[in-house]
C-alpha cells in the first residue's frame, strides 16, 4: 500500500449498545434541519431456507403493512404527511428500513421503527400476506421477467454458484417459493431475525446526541432480545474452470456479462479492487471506455463494479454491443483489454486518476443524510466496524499501483470466471454456451 493520503473525511460517530443488544450509531450534523433514521437487520436472501427463496424480500414488504399500533398503510402516510420520505431494501446480507424527516419529527421515526421491531406479529394477517405475495409476484413479472436484460444477473449467479450456495438464488425469489410462503413462516422469520440484538440503528442529522440516545432508549429499550438464527455457511466458490451461459431475450443488442470471484467487503484488498474498477470503466480515459467505446466502437457502454458482499465477493464487467457487433466478438475485445492490463501493468498517471475517482465516488455517496446513514449501517453490519466510514477515504488514497496489479491477477483468473451472453431471440441460434433460465437483479426495494 502507498502511504496514506493526508486528505480525509471524518464524521463524528457516537456508538452505544442497549441492554437488549440493539447497536446504535449517532452522527450529529446540524447543517440542515433534518434527521435520517436507518434500521438495518443482519438478514437477507442468503438466510433463506430451501423452498423459501424471496422470503426476506416478501417480509420487507409485509413490514410496511402495519403492526400492533400502526394501521395498514399508515407508516407511509404518517411519514409523508410529516414531510418525510421512506423506503426499504433487501439484499443478500441485510435488510434495511429508513426515513428522512424534519428534525422535530425524530420521535415519529423512532416510534414507527420500534413498533414494527417489537410489535409486528399482532398486525399481520393472512389477507396481508396474500396481498403482498401478489405484489411481489407482479414486481418480478414487470421488473425482471418482462424487462430487457432483466433476468441476466439471476442467470449469471445460477451459473457461477453451485446448488445450495446462499448467493446462488435471486433476492426477488422464485415464483413457486413465493407462492409457498405461509403465515407461520412469517412469524418464525420475525422471531429468528428481527430482534433488537440482530439490528443496528443509525441516526444522522440535526439532534443533540444525548437527547437522541434518551429517545432511542425510550422507544427501543423495552423490546426484549430474542434468539438469533445461526449465520449460514457461505463457502468460497471453487475456481474449477470457466463457466458459460446463454440467455436469448427480447433485446435489440447483445450484452456480455463477466463475473469474477473477488475479495469481500471487509477484505483488506476490497479498496484495491474497487479502484481497479474505476481504472477500467469510469470516465473517457478509462481502459474500457477508451478502447471499446471510442477507438474500436465495439460497445455502446461498458461498466465494471464490485458488490460489497459480506461473504463471497463478486466483480463484474458488463458491456453492451453496438449494432452489428456479435456477443462473442465483444467478449473477445473485453478480455483483450483485461489481458493487456495483466501483461503490461498500470501506468502511474491512470492510477492517480482511478484513485481520485474512487474517492470522489465515496464523497458523493455520503453527501446526503440518508446516504450517509446507509453507509454507516453497512459498515457496522457487514464489516462489524461503523468507523470504516472514517477510514475509507484514506484507505482508497493509499491504494498503490502494485496493489491494483496484484489484485488484477488474482481476480481476473479465468478459472473463476462466469460468462453470460444475452442475445436477441432471433439471433440466438448457433451461439456458444448452454441455455440458461430465469434471472434477476439482487437488491429489492419496496415501492
Amino acid at each position: 500500500m502507498a502511504p496514506a493520503s493526508r486528505a480525509t473525511m471524518r464524521l463524528e460517530l457516537r456508538e452505544h449498545t442497549l441492554d437488549n443488544g440493539l447497536r446504535v450509531v449517532l452522527q450529529p450534523d446540524a447543517s440542515a434541519p433534518l434527521v435520517a433514521v436507518h434500521v438495518m437487520y443482519h438478514v437477507g436472501s442468503k438466510n433463506e431456507r430451501a423452498g423459501r427463496t424471496g422470503f426476506a424480500h416478501l417480509f420487507e414488504h409485509l413490514l410496511f403493512q402495519g403492526s400492533e399500533h400502526v394501521a395498514k398503510e399508515q407508516h407511509f402516510k404518517l411519514v409523508q404527511d410529516a414531510g418525510g420520505t421512506l423506503n426499504g431494501t433487501t439484499w443478500f446480507d441485510r435488510t434495511n428500513y429508513f426515513e428522512t424527516l424534519p428534525a422535530n419529527e425524530l420521535d415519529l421515526g423512532l416510534w414507527l421503527e420500534s413498533d414494527r421491531m417489537g410489535f409486528f406479529k399482532p398486525g399481520i394477517t393472512q389477507e396481508k400476506l396474500d396481498n403482498q405475495r401478489e405484489v411481489v409476484k407482479n414486481e418480478r413479472r414487470q421488473s425482471y421477467e418482462n424487462r430487457p436484460y432483466g433476468l441476466a444477473f439471476e442467470t449469471l449467479l445460477e451459473r457461477a454458484y453451485d446448488e445450495g450456495h446462499p448467493y446462488r438464488h435471486p433476492t426477488i425469489g422464485y415464483m413457486p417459493d413465493i407462492d409457498a410462503a405461509r403465515l407461520e413462516d412469517v412469524h418464525e422469520f420475525f422471531d429468528l431475525h428481527y430482534g433488537p440484538n440482530n439490528a443496528t440503528l443509525v441516526l444522522v442529522g440535526d439532534f443533540d446526541p444525548r437527547e437522541a440516545l434518551d429517545r432511542v432508549e425510550a422507544w427501543f429499550g423495552e423490546i426484549p432480545a430474542r434468539p438469533v438464527a445461526p449465520r449460514p455457511d457461505v463457502p468460497l466458490p471453487a475456481r474449477g474452470g470457466e463457466r458459460r451461459a446463454l440467455l436469448p431475450d427480447r433485446v435489440q443488442m447483445p450484452r456480455v456479462y463477466l463475473l469474477y470471484h473477488s475479495p469481500r467487503y471487509a477484505d483488506p484488498d476490497f479498496e484495491a479492487v474497487v479502484t481497479l474498477n474505476y481504472l477500467l470503466a469510469d470516465g473517457n480515459s478509462s481502459r474500457f471506455e477508451k478502447s471499446l467505446v471510442y477507438e474500436k466502437q465495439m460497445a455502446a457502454d461498458v461498466t465494471s463494479f464490485t458488490w460489497p458482499t459480506e461473504s463471497a465477493g463478486m466483480c463484474f464487467v458488463v458491456a453492451t454491443a453496438r449494432p452489428g457487433v456479435a456477443a462473442a466478438d465483444l467478449e473477445t475485445e473485453v478480455r483483450d483489454v483485461i489481458d493487456d492490463l495483466l501483461r503490461g501493468g498500470v501506468e502511474e498517471e491512470e492510477m492517480e486518476g482511478a484513485r481520485n475517482r474512487a474517492r470522489r465516488g465515496l464523497l458523493n455517496g455520503r453527501a446526503g443524510f440518508g446516504d450517509r446513514a446507509d453507509a454507516i449501517a453497512h459498515a457496522a453490519v457487514l464489516r462489524g466496524d461503523a468507523g470504516y466510514v472514517n477510514d475509507a477515504f484514506a484507505r482508497y488514497g493509499a491504494v498503490a499501483r502494485p496493489d491494483v496489479e496484484r489484485v488484477a491477477h488474482t481476480v481476473f483468473d479465468p478459472r473463476g470466471l462466469t460468462v453470460l451472453h444475452v442475445v436477441p431471440e432471433e439471433g440466438a441460434e448457433g451461439a456458444e454456451g448452454p441455455d440458461a433460465t430465469d434471472a434477476a437483479d439482487t437488491t429489492e426495494e419496496t415501492p
